[in-house]
């Protein structure tokens, strides 16, 4: 399975505008020195194989944010964020007529711009999406942590609160992947 460099043009556009370019560069090469891979160009359809993106978020969890690595929902926040937002390449995805469309139609439609494998399946209903993704082999919490931030973010665009429960972990030995959003008013 593949992520889409959609993920590290987004990443590298807010790492460089938080630290700076400089250090971006300088992160980048040390990077490339770990995995040759990163040497190519990447853009944001370039097709990324999934241990490949791990490794460049856990780098970077290691080079700006201490090696701490619950940063991986901070990731998800800040990449739906940037390409929700209103100048962002995703920002069609929010003309969804209410909560339940966006939920049940775009959220599903989003994953496939980022992967090119697992189905992701949403259901809304009394104010929670239920989330489940299959055919998803990824066994690392935290970049689950990462999809979850991210949907939760997305949320967010419905000015709606939300609490994310993670129900099933492939990373923790489950067939599948499920967590939920409990939205509430903001």
């Amino acid at each position: 399975m593949n992520s889409k460099g959609i993920s590290y043009v987004t990443t590298k556009t807010i790492i460089s505008e938080t630290f700076g370019e400089e250090r971006w560069n300088s992160f980048n090469a040390k990077l490339i020195e770990k995995d040759k891979f990163f040497n190519n160009m990447i853009m944001s359809v370039t097709p990324i194989p999934v241990d490949k993106i791990i490794i460049f978020f856990d780098e970077m969890c290691r080079e700006f944010f201490n090696n701490d690595k619950t940063q991986y929902a901070m990731f998800g926040k800040s990449g739906a964020k940037f390409v929700l937002s209103p100048t962002g390449p995703y920002k069609s995805y929010l003309l969804a007529h209410d909560t339940k469309q966006f939920v049940e139609l775009n959220m599903p439609r989003i994953w496939s711009t980022y992967f090119d494998g697992g189905t992701f399946a949403a259901k809304f209903e009394n104010n929670v999406a239920h989330i489940i993704i299959t055919g998803f082999q990824v066994k690392y919490g935290f970049f689950e942590d990462l999809v979850m931030g991210f949907n939760q973010q997305a949320l967010k665009a419905f000015r709606k609160k939300t609490v994310a429960t993670k129900v099933r972990s492939i990373a923790s030995g489950d067939n599948n992947f499920c967590f939920q959003l409990k939205l509430s008013d903001s």
